[in-house]
């Protein structure tokens, strides 16, 4: 419950140190820069922060300064952008995961990183807790503490959004004013905004009306598809082994090539979302997203996975991605499950290489060519010209043994094929039985 008076649980501390240490997962957004001078006030603690780099741009600005100003004893900046692309997002994208078919899981996939690596300075400072900036109705307190427990299963987690007595961003920049926290947030800009280079998540005032359009100032790096280019931008993306090498003929680091295609995508004004999402916890909730390079790439792999994949694999693995999608989700990042289905996802992505060319044009991503030494078609086969190799006189018998179990089936129960026939007869009497007493009734 929260309330005023609230009494935080007691920390086990360092015989070594004269006070207990805790390490946040700091943003420098509105309800981390709150949580560092809440934490030291509740517990008379030293508060070290972490903040991870995914490629965000803006979130990162001028955070040591403000962490230090908030009266933070220690503050990391860790770099995590080459492995947040090599050992998260493209694992996610190889398996064409996109929750409820739509979210690329920019946030989702950020957190079970941004964890490990809290655990990872907890331990190196002899920290006696972890805390997080999540709140208790949310998805990403689940990502956090199970990855946590996974990863460091005795280390204390506190979640200050879940016991504290603010209870409204209002009461928050109310709180922050009062200490000189600086903080982007205002009350005429209410945004909650998590970006990284694989998405943007933006939450929190007026959003919250799902029957509101977004307003053009909660974007944050794409234009409106009515003011993008009138003419489309085309874009070439090799893959190799399902992973993204080169984007239009130049050979690329993963990271660029999601940096450059967010900027290209963007200009178009590609990559926006809005979703009524089923969150972990049971409620619905409606969330706005900007994901220009992860919308792009997710097309373009799964264009170059319908040229290169056998039919029942590339079948199988569309329910697979669903799965996937949900583990990622749902914060079971650091399961033996992933591994897993790493394993069945890695071996389809063995033949998915080629060059994929697609155009950009006001909001939409079209297909332009694709093209690849593992391409499963065959144009001779497909032709219907005289360049055509298909055995047209094997499909009679094809068909016959296909429609066979049909064909049996109401040869056994023709009564039941009887019964349809005469079903529609009765319904065709009905609907024009209305229709003359609604013609009597009009009269």
């Amino acid at each position: 419950m929260k309330n005023s008076s609230y009494t935080p649980p007691r920390l086990t501390k360092d015989k070594h140190m004269k006070k207990q240490r805790i390490a946040v997962a700091y943003s420098g957004g509105l309800d981390t820069s709150v949580i560092v001078k809440w934490l030291q006030e509740k517990y008379d603690a030293d508060v070290i922060t972490v903040t991870g780099n995914l490629g965000q741009k803006k979130e990162l600005t001028g955070v040591p300064d403000k962490a230090y100003k908030t009266g933070a004893k220690k503050v990391y900046i860790q770099d995590l952008r080459d492995e947040y692309v090599e050992e998260y997002i493209f694992p996610a994208l190889k398996a064409g995961a996109l929750y409820e078919h739509t979210y690329p899981m920019a946030t989702s996939l950020g957190r079970p990183l941004l964890a490990k690596s809290l655990v990872e300075i907890a331990k190196r400072e002899r920290c006696t807790a972890v805390a997080h900036g999540c709140t208790g109705k949310g998805n990403d307190q689940v990502r956090f503490e199970a990855a946590i427990a996974a990863l460091a299963p005795d280390l204390k987690v506190l979640a200050p959004l879940r016991d504290w007595e603010f209870k409204s961003r209002e009461e928050e920049i109310a709180y922050c004013e009062k200490h000189n926290i600086p903080v982007s947030a205002t009350k005429k800009n209410p945004y909650s905004i998590d970006e990284n280079v694989w998405g943007t998540a933006i939450e929190c005032g007026i959003l919250e009306d799902p029957m509101v359009e977004p307003p053009a100032d909660a974007f944050q790096c794409t234009v409106s598809p009515q003011d993008a280019p009138d003419k489309p931008t085309a874009v070439t993306i090799e893959f190799n082994q399902g992973v993204p090498v080169a984007l239009d003929g130049k050979k690329m680091s993963g990271f660029n090539i999601i940096d450059r295609l967010n900027q290209i995508a963007g200009a178009n004004g590609v990559g926006r979302i809005d979703l009524i999402e089923n969150r972990l916890v049971g409620i619905k909730s409606r969330e706005v997203y900007e994901a220009p390079a992860a919308v792009v790439l997710h097309f373009a792999h799964l264009e170059l996975e319908r040229l290169t994949l056998d039919k029942e694999v590339a079948h199988y693995k569309s329910k697979i991605a669903q799965d996937y999608a949900t583990m990622i989700y749902n914060g079971l990042w650091f399961t033996p499950l992933r591994p897993a289905l790493d394993a069945f996802v890695n071996e389809t992505q063995k033949t998915v290489n080629g060059i994929v060319k697609l155009k950009l044009y006001k909001g939409n991503v079209d297909i332009a060519g694709r093209m690849s030494p593992n391409s499963l078609y065959d144009t001779k086969l497909a032709t219907y010209t005289v360049e055509d190799t298909f055995d047209h006189k094997a499909s009679e018998g094809f068909i016959k043994i296909y429609s066979l179990p049909a064909k049996t089936f109401y040869q056994v129960n023709p009564k039941g094929l009887a019964k349809k026939q005469v079903l529609k007869r009765k319904v065709k009497k009905a609907a024009a039985k209305v229709r003359r007493q609604y013609r009597g009734t009009s009269s």
